[in-house]
């Protein structure tokens, strides 16, 4: 099986997913991770790798989310025809 772009589509779309569906409360709070257990760097601080990758969570999962159904439609469509 050769590696093509569908299939970096679909690796892309399945990731895209797998970050829309983690629930902050249920999943992320368990293992320490939830935005509320954070806490606020001052002017000039960095923020640690921690909060930098549930801030990309939380961008994703805002930005990401309508466009998403649209793609996934696209693929279960394309994947019945093909």
């Amino acid at each position: 099986m050769g590696f093509s772009l569908w299939n970096l589509y679909e690796a892309t779309i399945l990731c895209l997913n797998a970050v829309c569906i983690l629930h902050e409360d249920r999943f992320l709070a368990k293992i320490g991770w939830s935005s509320k257990s954070l806490s606020v760097p001052g002017y000039g601080d960095q923020p640690s790798m921690k909060a930098q990758i549930l801030n990309l969570v939380h961008s994703i999962r805002t930005v990401v989310r309508i466009p998403l159904i649209f793609f996934n439609v696209i693929t279960i469509l394309l994947e019945f025809v093909f």
